[in-house]
Order: C-alpha cells, then structure tokens, then sequence
C-alpha cells in the first residue's frame, strides 16, 4: 500500500489539520524522546501531547531532534491540553504559557480543554482564555476534549466561537454515533483517543479480522481506516517504528459501506474503556 501523510481536513477556522496523528501519552525521557521522534520521521506530523502527560518536554526535544533531519517547525501541528486544575481564566492563560516554554515553541497549533470538570463548573472561563490566546497568536486553532453535546452548546452560547476539534474516546466498541453527528451540525472536527480500543481492541471480532483478510492488511490498520472514513482524526500511540509506519499506511484501501457498518456494529452502551464518562470523570 503507498500511504498519503499529506492527507488534511480542513477546519472551521480556515486552518488544516493531518488525517491521522500521533498520540504521545505516556512516553517520556529518552525513551520517549525517541519514540516521538521516530514517529516524526516516519511520516507523522500532528502531534498530541497535554499538560497532564507529564512529556511536553520531550516532544519539543523531538521536534527539535527531527528539525535536524529536515523536518521543519513549520510542517508540523502541536497540540496540548489545559488541565482541570487550570481552568480558572488567569490559570488558562498561564497554562498556554507554561506549555509554550516546557515545549520550546512560540505557538500552539491547537490548544485543547482536557476534561470539561463540569463539578468545577469553570470550563467556559478557560474556554474564553483559549479564545483570547488565540487572539494574542499563542494558540492557532482552538478545541476541546471529553466535551458533551450539553458542554459544547454552553462555551458556544458564552462566547459565540465553535471548537475546532472536539477530542474524545471513540473506537469500534464506542463509535460514538450521536456525538460525532453534532459534531457534523456544529462543524467540529472529530480526534479519536485510544481509536484502536487498547486492550480492548477488537482485532479478533469478526468484522475486523474479515476486513482485514479481504483487503490484506492488518486488523489495526482495519480499525485506523474505519476512523478516517467516519471523518475522525485517530491519534494511535506506538513506540515501535515498524508499528508507527503500519499505523499511517492506511490510505491505500478503502473498507466498503457494509464492513464499515459491521464494524460500527460492534459498540456498546458500556464500550468505554474506562467510565470516562464526561458528566461524571474529571481530571485535575
């Protein structure tokens, strides 16, 4: 298969973002440093970290690591999270900063909420600190994570400005229909966390394996197709080379419209890995 790294969506403020990215979590010191920067070179060039990964550190080293390889700043879309602790504006604000310097970058790509918190109840403070870093050209897009129909409507109706993305657990056991359907009417672009399923992956269900058979792939790479033909962006995390390649080699097949339902056919109502449940989970 010939894959094509240079596949982007457009999002609702003009801007691009990549197909597919590369989660970070939880690779860290030199080992990490490594991985992030083999997944640089192997083609990736979105890039997921958060406050709350404890690696930003290690992915600007990367950056800069595969920057001497001949892969520019300017190529690549960083993104980070504002953990809950930092929801109040001013803590937005400074959590921005602090993630610029722990990165070694004069600006985010994407800036993202990592848990709405809703029991704090100050989401909409660091959503309006995440507007106006964007307005100080320290955050180019700006987004969500874990957000809820419910959350989402109460930053838009607070500020007037839609997420970019929206950056939730979605996988064949959690396909997460009714969300990415508001998402569509919203115009937010959909990233998938954990878009394989981790342990729970599915690789032995048999609309997995069979799709996998038909087109000669592996079932991982079956899994990755089915999230960019849903329009979600996957952020697969991997350590190993070989594994972070076959990870982006899935644009050379398509899966057909019945084995994109079967698969979808495999959630749950507790498919979560989990119990993140946005409503009730939070993270500091």
């Amino acid at each position: 298969m010939a894959s094509d790294i240079a596949q982007t969506h457009e999002l609702n403020d003009g801007t691009t973002i990549p197909a597919i990215g590369f989660g970070t979590y939880p690779l860290r010191g030199d080992e990490g440093v490594a991985a992030i920067t083999s997944a640089i070179t192997n083609g990736y060039r979105l890039l997921d970290t958060a406050v709350n990964y404890e690696n930003e550190a290690e992915v600007g080293e990367a950056i800069r690591r595969a920057a001497t390889e001949g892969v520019t700043r300017d190529e690549l879309v960083v993104q980070s999270k504002i953990p809950g602790r930092d929801h109040a504006y001013e803590k937005a604000v400074l959590s921005v900063e602090s993630s610029l310097r722990a990165l070694g970058l004069e600006r985010l790509d994407v800036g993202l909420i990592h848990w709405p918190n809703p029991s704090v109840g100050r989401f909409t403070e660091a959503w309006r600190a995440l507007v106006d870093c964007r307005e100080r050209g320290l955050v180019r897009s700006v987004g969500v994570s874990n957000f809820t129909p419910a959350h989402l409507a109460r930053i838009i109706d607070d500020t007037g400005v839609v997420p970019a993305v929206n950056q939730v657990e979605l996988h064949p056991l959690f396909p997460q229909a009714e969300l990415r359907a508001e998402h569509e009417r919203l115009g937010i672009r959909t990233e998938s966390w954990s878009p394989l399923g981790k342990r729970q992956a599915p690789f032995d269900a048999d609309p997995v394996a069979a799709a996998a058979s038909a087109h000669g792939v592996e079932p991982a790479q079956v899994i990755l197709r089915w999230q960019l033909q849903l329009g979600a962006i996957p952020l697969p995390k991997s350590g190993t080379a070989s594994r972070q390649k076959a990870n982006l080699d899935v644009f050379g097949f398509a899966l057909t419209d019945d084995e994109m339902a079967a698969i979808s056919g495999l959630g749950r109502s507790d498919g979560r890995l989990f119990g993140g449940d946005p409503d009730t989970h939070e993270e500091m």
